[in-house]
């Protein structure tokens, strides 16, 4: 229990950090949020929507690697925060920047494929969120692991908006990608063994 609620603490901090930003801006502190408040925040958001997804998607390799299943406490929270920050930067884009006239709105989403990528992972990550449930779990039952399986296009959907939006230093993009390559690399070799331990399984019974 403090496990999971030391984590969730953790993971408000970026929110929070935001707050004291504008808060100090407004009272004429030092800030990091420069010359451009409304693109730090937008960006600031994006960023920790793809570090909760990675981290997410991290869960089951340290588990393996590290034997340490309290982890898997925390998954769903991990997941259902990378929504939310997802949705921020969502919002503080249509809020902050283009300032909720709906028809810009519109006309980004078509004009910029960079800006459809990012919608296109935020729409996948609705039913993913709505699903992080146990009764959701119980009422879909193997298809509850086949709609999750989500997860992976939507961390590239965001790796690919995230590199799309780099101008020149390209090391943060490249740093989540290494990150997501290297978990996907240890489920397909999970996947790989477990696979060949059934096949071997099988013809050992049917010998």
């Amino acid at each position: 229990m403090l496990f999971k609620a030391s984590v969730f603490l953790t993971c408000l901090a970026p929110l929070a950090s935001i707050f004291l930003q504008v808060w100090w801006q407004a009272a004429g502190m030092p800030n990091d949020l420069g010359a451009d408040p409304a693109k730090y925040i937008t960006h600031f958001f994006g960023e920790t929507a793809l570090l909760m997804m990675v981290l997410t998607l991290w869960v089951t390799p340290l588990r393996g690697l590290t034997g340490w299943a309290v982890v898997v406490r925390v998954r769903r929270m991990l997941g259902l925060y990378a929504f939310f920050y997802a949705l921020l930067h969502m919002v503080s884009y249509a809020a902050l920047l283009l300032e909720w006239h709906i028809g810009e709105i519109g006309k980004e989403l078509v004009e910029r494929p960079y800006i459809t990528v990012g919608f296109m992972a935020l729409c996948l990550m609705v039913p993913l969120a709505a699903t992080s449930n146990r009764w959701a779990t119980r009422r879909l039952g193997r298809n509850w692991k086949r709609l999750h399986r989500m997860v992976f296009p939507v961390a590239a959907l965001q790796l690919l908006h995230f590199f799309w939006l780099t101008r020149s230093d390209y090391t943060e993009p490249l740093l989540y990608s290494a990150a997501l390559l290297i978990a996907m690399a240890y489920r397909w070799y999970k996947w790989r063994s477990g696979l060949q331990r059934k096949l071997s399984f099988d013809h050992a019974a049917a010998g």
